[in-house]
């Protein structure tokens, strides 16, 4: 392993274009961390955020962009068991992957799931991490309730979808095309609301009200949201992309018994994220293993064009997940 890697630096906070390739040293592992080297990074929008000065790392994490990788164990530090040197493993970044290595928890990897290659496994961890903490830890979803999931067409979306489906849930997805409402439908949606035609609202109190939502969007949306929810039904905040301010009601979350909670993956304490990690393990796994789900492929891009890479995330084009090719 050499002293040096290319990695992906955010020169400044601003547009796609402050992606710079770079020089950086190799990280170290630390006590209970495994250095992988990468062979493909998923971009997400927190990348985005970051990249834009919205969203700065925790203080001990990498000021490299890149949340979630594959790749193989090159080296382990003291206090790791359950990962060996040459493992094939996809893992949960605190930062850190748009680069030829990087320095995770150990208890954070988790094998490549059979029939999958390294790049449909970087597409995994942050989406299914935030799906199953906040779906199915937080919001507690049951089979046979009704699931409204928003950006149906989106990485946490088609993720959701998938996942709620396999556990038995009536899914309803919004997205903005009818094509990406025809994906939606095709990945286990029961209906999708493209929601420049159609009022989400109407339709989910058509059939009930919905029991859990799942939202990124905020602004208006919080509001209407309620308006949707049926009697002790919840709602799960994990975005904001239009804004976390809006005027509520509170007397309508008591005389309907509503629930709203919401979480952000990336600030958790490592303890945290290595339950959910072995909760994944333990409940999606074996569904991955089966190929009852998989996750859905927007487009690859090599490593020195990650700043076409978050233009292609940022013009919400894309139906699915983003790579990087960074090696191997």
């Amino acid at each position: 392993m050499t002293d040096t890697m290319r990695a992906i630096e955010i020169t400044q906070p601003g547009g796609p274009e402050v992606l710079q390739l770079v020089e950086r040293p190799v990280p170290q592992a630390q006590h209970g961390q495994v250095v992988i080297k990468v062979a493909y990074a998923g971009v997400n929008r927190p990348d985005a955020l970051q990249r834009a000065g919205k969203y700065a790392p925790p203080p001990t994490a990498s000021d490299l962009p890149g949340l979630e990788a594959s790749g193989e164990v090159v080296s382990i530090g003291a206090g790791v068991t359950g990962v060996n040197v040459g493992d094939q493993v996809c893992a949960l970044l605190p930062g850190g992957g748009y680069a030829e290595y990087v320095a995770t928890p150990a208890a954070h990897c988790l094998r490549v799931p059979e029939g999958l290659g390294m790049k449909e496994a970087a597409c995994l961890p942050e989406t299914f991490f935030t799906v199953w903490s906040n779906v199915f830890m937080r919001g507690g979803l049951k089979a046979g309730e009704r699931f409204l999931v928003h950006g149906g067409s989106s990485g946490i979306g088609t993720t959701a979808i998938q996942l709620a489906h396999a556990f038995g849930a009536r899914v309803f997805a919004t997205a903005g095309t009818d094509a990406k409402c025809t994906a939606c439908v095709g990945l286990g949606a029961e209906a999708a609301i493209n929601y420049r035609d159609m009022d989400f609202v109407d339709v989910l109190r058509a059939e009930g009200g919905a029991d859990l939502i799942l939202d990124m969007v905020g602004g208006d949306y919080i509001a209407r949201n309620i308006k949707t929810l049926a009697e002790d039904g919840r709602l799960v905040q994990i975005a904001f992309l239009q804004g976390p301010v809006a005027e509520l009601n509170f007397a309508t979350l008591m005389t309907r018994r509503l629930t709203m909670t919401g979480s952000t993956l990336r600030p958790q304490s490592d303890l945290a994220k290595a339950r959910i990690a072995q909760e994944l393990a333990e409940a999606v796994w074996p569904l991955l293993d089966a190929g009852r789900i998989a996750p859905v492929m927007d487009s690859e891009y090599a490593m020195q064009d990650a700043s076409d890479a978050h233009a292609r995330m940022e013009s919400s084009g894309h139906i699915g997940k983003i790579v990087l090719h960074i090696g191997g």
